[in-house]
C-alpha cells in the first residue's frame, strides 16, 4: 500500500464518516474480546468485578420490587445479568456478539440461573410491549450510537418497558472532554488483538467540539494490502442534554449520579454519568 493512501485514512473524516469493518462479528476479534471480557483486574471490554458489583447494587438499590423482570441490553457474557438473577429477579440479555452470547448460555446453565440470552442486536429487537420493570445499557454503550441508532433504542426502550418501568444507562460525560481524546499509536503484531496473523494497527482519535464528539479510529493493515478500518464515534453528554433527549422521547423522573465508579481510567470514576429514567405512568 502506497503511503499516501495511509495518509489519506488518517486524515480527519466526516462526522459519522463509515468505516469499511464492524469489530463485534469478526470471529478472531470477538474471541479477544470475550477474553478480556472476563478478566476481572481490567476496565476495557467490561469493567472490574468490583466495579460491576457496586453498579450492580446500586441500580437495584434504586428500582424497587423483587422479582424485577430485567432487560440488558449488551449484555457480553453475561456478568451483570448473572449477579441479577442470583438476587431473585428474571433476566433476558442481548449481545450482538454469539462468542459472548454463547459463553453467557454455558455459564447460565452450570450455575442454574434462569437467563434468557439473545443473539441480536438490540437495535432490532421485538420484544413484547410493557414487559420490563427495568431496562439496562451499561458500559457507556449509548455514546457510540449515531443520532439514528439512538432512536431506534428509546424507542424499543420505551416500548418493552411497563408504565413507571424505569431505563438505567452510563454514559461519558463532557467534563474535560479534551482529556479523553487518546493519542496517535502503532504497533505490529504476528499475532494480536486484531488479527490472527501479522499485521500493522494505527491508532488515532479526533474530538469534534461543536457535537461533542470523539472518534476513536484504529487502521489494520494485514501482510496482502487490506485495510480495515474501525470508527468508534462516542458521544459526551452534559445532564441538559440527555435531559432533553430523553423528555423527548417520553421519560421523565431523570437523575445522575457521578460517584458510582471508582476513580481509575477514562472509563470510570467522575468521567462517566449514570442516568436513570422512568417510562411516564
Amino acid at each position: 500500500m502506497k503511503i499516501s493512501d495511509i495518509h489519506h485514512h488518517t486524515t480527519k473524516p466526516e462526522l459519522y464518516e463509515e468505516g469499511n469493518a464492524i469489530m463485534w462479528t469478526d470471529e478472531h476479534i470477538s474471541k479477544q474480546l470475550l477474553r478480556v471480557h472476563l478478566n476481572p483486574e481490567v476496565d476495557l471490554a467490561s469493567r472490574k468485578a468490583e466495579s460491576i458489583k457496586r453498579t450492580v447494587d446500586w441500580i437495584l438499590s434504586n428500582v424497587a420490587g423483587n422479582q424485577l423482570q430485567i432487560l440488558d441490553l449488551g449484555c457480553g457474557p453475561g456478568l451483570y445479568s448473572e449477579q441479577m438473577a442470583e438476587k431473585g429477579h428474571h433476566v433476558s440479555g442481548v449481545d450482538y456478539s454469539w462468542n459472548s452470547i454463547n459463553h453467557a448460555r454455558e455459564s447460565a446453565k452450570k450455575k442454574k440461573l434462569d437467563i434468557t440470552y439473545l443473539n441480536e442486536n438490540y437495535l432490532k429487537l421485538e420484544l413484547e410491549e410493557n414487559s420490563f420493570d427495568l431496562v439496562i445499557l451499561i458500559f457507556t454503550d449509548f455514546g457510540p450510537l449515531l443520532p439514528d441508532e439512538r432512536k431506534q433504542l428509546l424507542e424499543t426502550v420505551k416500548k418493552v418497558l411497563k408504565p413507571g418501568g424505569v431505563f438505567i444507562f452510563d454514559v461519558l460525560n463532557d467534563k474535560n472532554i479534551e482529556n479523553k481524546v487518546t493519542p496517535k499509536s502503532w504497533e505490529t503484531s504476528n499475532q494480536g488483538f486484531w488479527k490472527n496473523e501479522s499485521y500493522l494497527a494505527l491508532s488515532e482519535s479526533y474530538i469534534y467540539e461543536d457535537e461533542k464528539v470523539i472518534l476513536y479510529q484504529h487502521l489494520i493493515l494485514d501482510e496482502q494490502d487490506n485495510l480495515q478500518v474501525y470508527r468508534f464515534w462516542t458521544h459526551c453528554f452534559s445532564h441538559s442534554d440527555l435531559s432533553h433527549i430523553l423528555y423527548d422521547y417520553g421519560f421523565n423522573e431523570i437523575t445522575f449520579s457521578e460517584d458510582i465508579l471508582p476513580v481509575g481510567s477514562l472509563w470510570s470514576g467522575d468521567n462517566v454519568t449514570f442516568c436513570k429514567a422512568a417510562v411516564k405512568k
